[in-house]
C-alpha cells in the first residue's frame, strides 16, 4: 500500500483518483490523520496512532457524508482520547465482540440456572427473563444496559411489585454470572442500588376455627374417589410442613414408616429428611400402593402434576377462598412456633438452611419468660383460691 503526504483539503480529496491498489494520503497539518482510497473509489478518513507499542488504525468515516474539515475534527477528538490513555481501535473491537443481553440470558439459563436451580425456581427465572427483560432490552449489548434503563423497567412493573423485585434479583445474578465468565465488564451490574418496592408479607396462618372448617372439607371430599388422593396429599402438606413438590414427587421408596421418616433424595435445599408425626403416618398408611408414586397421576409410576382441582373444591367448601397451598406450610410453622418449640426446631422441621428464613415466625414464638410467669401466677392463684 503506497503512501503520500498532502494537506487534506476538499480539492485534494476530490482529486484523489483510485488506483489498481489502495493508497493513503496523510495529512501534513494533523499528524495521524489520513485518507484511504480504495481501487473501487471509496474514500475513508482514518486515524493512525500507537498504543501498547503497536501501530493502530481506526476509521473516522467516509468522504461524502463527511467533509474533510468534519473528519479532521473527529480525528482530533480520537487522537485526544489516545493521549488520555484510550485505545479506540481496541474499544471498537470489544464493542463488536460484546454479546447482547438476550445472548447473555441464554447462557445464564443454560449454564447456571438449569444445572444449579430447582425446577420451579428455574421456571420462574426463565419466565421473568423471557416476559420482561428480553422483549425490552434483549438486543442491547450487555454493557449498554444501564441502571436507569433497568430502573424504568422496574418502575413500569409497579402493579406487580413482587415480580418486579424478583426481576432485579434475576438480572443481578445474571450479570454476576456474566462477570465470572468474562462476558460482562468487571464490577458492572445495572441491577445494583435500585430501590426495591415494599412487599407485604404474604404468609397466612390458619386459625383454629379455620382449621376446623378445613378438616370438615377434607372429610367431605376424601370419600369422593376423584379427590381421595388429592386430599391425602393436602393432609400430608399440612401435617409435615413440606413443600408442594416434595409431596407430589414422593415415591414409596423414600418412605420409612417403621422409623417415621421420609428420605428425600432432592429438594429445594438438597437432600432432606422429614420426620413424620402420627397423623402424617396415618395418612400414608391409608394410601394404597399401586405404583412407585405416593400421590400418582394417571400413570401410577408418574407423579401427579398438581393439586388445583382438589384444592379449589376444598377451599370453596371451607370458605377459605384466596388461601394458597403454600399457606399450609406456614400454618404448620405457626403452630410449632406458637407452641414454644423454638425457632431452631421449627426451622429444622421445615428444612430451612438458614436461621434467618425461620425468623418470619419470630412474632409467633411463645415467650418462655411469659410462659413461666403465667405458670407461676396460675399456681399462686390456685393456692389463694384453695384449689392448689
Amino acid at each position: 500500500m503506497s503512501e503520500r503526504i498532502a494537506k487534506l483539503t476538499k480539492r485534494v480529496v476530490d482529486a484523489a483518483a483510485p488506483n489498481a491498489e489502495r493508497y493513503v494520503i496523510w495529512d501534513s497539518a494533523l499528524k495521524g490523520f489520513g485518507l484511504r482510497v480504495e481501487p473501487s473509489g471509496t474514500k475513508t478518513f482514518l486515524v493512525r496512532y500507537r498504543a501498547a507499542g503497536r501501530k493502530r488504525f481506526v476509521a473516522v468515516g467516509r468522504f461524502g457524508p463527511l467533509t474533510p474539515e468534519q473528519a479532521r475534527g473527529l480525528a482530533q477528538a480520537t487522537l485526544s482520547e489516545v493521549h488520555m490513555g484510550h485505545d479506540p481501535a481496541e474499544e471498537r473491537r470489544r464493542e463488536r465482540a460484546a454479546i447482547t443481553v438476550a445472548e447473555l440470558a441464554l447462557r445464564f439459563l443454560a449454564e447456571h440456572v438449569g444445572p444449579k436451580r430447582k425446577g420451579t425456581t428455574a421456571i420462574h427465572y426463565r419466565s421473568l427473563i423471557e416476559r420482561y427483560l428480553v422483549p425490552k432490552h434483549g438486543v442491547r449489548k450487555v454493557h449498554d444496559l444501564s441502571r436507569p434503563d433497568l430502573a424504568r423497567l422496574h418502575l413500569s412493573m409497579r402493579e406487580q411489585p413482587y415480580q418486579a423485585n424478583r426481576l432485579l434479583a434475576v438480572v443481578a445474578s445474571m450479570y454476576s454470572f456474566g462477570e465470572r465468565m468474562g462476558l460482562t465488564p468487571e464490577a458492572y451490574n445495572p441491577a445494583s442500588r435500585i430501590e426495591r418496592f415494599p412487599e407485604s408479607r404474604r404468609e397466612r396462618f390458619l386459625s383454629k376455627e379455620e382449621l376446623g372448617r378445613l378438616g370438615e372439607a377434607f372429610r367431605r371430599f376424601e370419600g369422593d374417589g376423584r379427590f381421595r388422593e388429592g386430599v391425602a396429599a393436602l393432609r400430608l402438606l399440612l401435617f409435615t410442613g413440606a413443600r408442594l413438590r416434595e409431596i407430589l414427587h414422593l415415591r414409596w421408596e423414600h418412605v420409612d414408616l417403621d422409623r417415621g421418616l421420609l428420605f428425600l433424595p432432592d429438594s429445594k435445599t438438597g437432600k432432606k429428611t422429614i420426620t413424620l408425626n402420627a397423623p402424617a403416618m396415618m395418612v400414608l398408611s391409608s394410601l394404597e400402593r399401586v405404583g412407585d408414586c405416593v400421590i400418582p397421576g394417571a400413570n401410577p409410576n408418574v407423579p401427579r402434576a398438581d393439586l388445583k382441582k382438589p384444592w379449589l373444591a376444598v377451599t370453596e367448601a371451607a370458605g377459605l377462598e384466596g388461601l394458597r397451598i403454600h399457606d399450609l406450610r406456614h400454618s404448620f410453622a405457626s403452630v410449632g412456633a406458637g407452641a414454644g418449640l423454638g425457632l431452631p426446631i421449627v426451622g429444622k422441621l421445615l428444612g430451612h438452611m438458614q436461621t434467618a428464613t425461620t425468623q418470619r415466625y419470630a412474632h409467633l414464638d411463645a415467650d418462655p419468660v411469659r410462659l413461666a410467669a403465667d405458670k407461676i401466677g396460675a399456681s399462686l392463684a390456685a393456692a389463694l383460691d384453695g384449689s392448689a
